[in-house]
């Protein structure tokens, strides 16, 4: 099975199961597309017909080097992972990531927060207390099995107004790596209003990498990201964030925004935040339900994928510049890449990953948090709702009707689960827009490999 696309002048051919791309020229593109839709005979037959212009001995040599590829399994291939289903739904639960919510409160009242300003559908206002978090963190350890580097997010709400239990957690979390052979990697998610000096110079020392959530453009960041009485922030928060940013050697950090509605023309934020300083840059789509008015639908689609090309093709300008920047969901390993489980389930939700409330409970990931019916157990007895963990680990993209034949499944690992189970009701299902839109993002990240690939070949000559 192939994928075939166009983007910024570049024809595309991607061998879905063995991940190899080709970029070849037109006819070789169409042929491959008949080839894939009525076998290699009524290609040929159909190909004769529709280029009369292309002799029959350079379709034959087209078609030797198809046939060429297919038999170094770079083309047609056959998918081999499938079987490995049973093995990988019957492994062992070993945690090894945990999102600490230090903060069920915040500073903002940002429009769009999934977390209702850090209440999470509870109705109440909670901070972590160092005893709760040290338990995690010993959770984690009991619970990590032969791992060594483990991850911990502290995240809100907003996590620096629990500040002294964020450093005093992470002194304890060095204080036991040696005794247990375990390495914490520590990472900080903040809004940037009370980021200071102290803060950024901790946050340097011991923080493997800082999330800043700025919007953009100052007009969209002041909508959707205000104080509670309504106020912008992004004139406060924006100094700081550059400031962090440079002081990281812009590195080990990302800018990271959302957009909605109000915004479909994001690409702008984009290159704002990059025409700023900005060289790690994440601007997310948002997660709403219809009934929002910020919320994304089916009729925004061509346009978001405009956008999606646009920023493209301006990344394609930018590359081997100065002007040069990282954008999150352009970034894929094309050689590499996740290792058999990920490319199958995803983030580990539920099994490798899971988040913790500030009273101890544990939820899936972050998104679950507030809906009891996720709740698996607490940091003290640990987990205890096994029937969820299995479901999560169960969750996969050949369990998904919708992924099985799709061609970013090895890619995307079939989505969010929270986002699935939010629109359907099922961690099985699909949310259409949000697919649709990493199909596009996947499309413009291989082509931006393909060109930086183009532009190194040149330097080299």
């Amino acid at each position: 099975m192939i994928h075939q696309f166009k983007n910024n002048g570049y024809n595309i051919v991607i061998d879905i199961n063995s991940g190899a791309i080709h970029v070849v020229d037109e006819i070789t593109y169409d042929f491959l597309g008949l080839w894939q839709e009525q076998g290699k005979d009524a290609a040929l037959d159909q190909m004769k017909k529709s280029h009369p212009e292309v002799s029959e001995a350079e379709l034959s040599e087209i078609q030797s080097e198809i046939e060429q590829l297919i038999a170094d399994g770079a083309l047609f291939t056959e998918d081999n992972y499938e079987p490995k289903i049973a093995d990988f739904t019957a492994r062992p639960t070993v945690v090894k990531a945990l999102c600490l919510h230090i903060t069920h409160d915040c500073n903002l009242a940002c429009k769009y927060c999934f977390a209702e300003e850090g209440e999470y559908h509870t109705g109440k206002r909670e901070l972590m207390t160092y005893e709760v978090g040290k338990q995690a963190l010993d959770f984690l350890v009991a619970n990590s099995g032969s791992r060594r580097n483990l991850e911990v997010d502290f995240f809100g709400g907003e996590p620096l107004m629990n500040w002294q239990v964020v450093k005093d957690l992470v002194a304890y979390g060095r204080s036991i790596e040696k005794e247990h052979n375990k390495n914490f990697r520590f990472t900080l998610t903040t809004n940037g209003v009370l980021l200071n000096d102290e803060i950024q110079e901790f946050a340097n020392k011991e923080m493997a990498n800082v999330v800043l959530s700025c919007d953009g453009r100052p007009e969209i960041h002041d909508l959707m990201r205000p104080f509670k009485k309504g106020a912008g922030s992004y004139d406060i928060v924006m100094p700081k964030f550059k400031k962090l940013a440079d002081s990281r050697n812009q590195d080990r950090y990302y800018i990271r925004g959302t957009f909605t509605r109000n915004n479909l023309d994001f690409s702008k934020d984009v290159i704002h935040l990059a025409n700023e300083g900005f060289k790690q840059i994440s601007v997310e789509p948002v997660v709403a339900q219809e009934t929002d008015d910020y919320a994304l639908r089916e009729e925004d689609l061509p346009k978001l994928f405009e956008e999606y090309d646009s920023l493209c093709a301006e990344m394609m300008r930018r590359q081997g510049t100065d002007k040069d920047f990282n954008f999150f969901h352009f970034m894929i390993d094309l050689e590499g890449g996740p290792c058999v489980y990920k490319r199958l389930s995803g983030c580990g939700s539920g099994t490798e990953y899971m988040a913790v409330t500030p009273t101890g409970e544990l939820y899936p990931c972050h998104q679950f948090v507030g809906n009891t019916d996720f709740c698996l157990g607490d940091v003290w007895g640990g987990v205890k709702n096994t029937e969820v963990v299995n479901q999560f680990k169960h969750c996969n993209v050949y369990a998904k009707e919708e992924c099985k034949n799709c061609f970013a499944r090895f890619y995307c690992s079939g989505g969010c689960a929270a986002n699935a189970f939010n629109f359907t009701g099922s961690i099985l299902g699909n949310y259409h827009v949000g697919c649709e839109l990493q199909k596009k993002r996947i499309e413009c990240a291989i082509a931006l490999k393909v060109h930086n690939a183009e532009i190194n070949e040149t330097k080299e000559a």
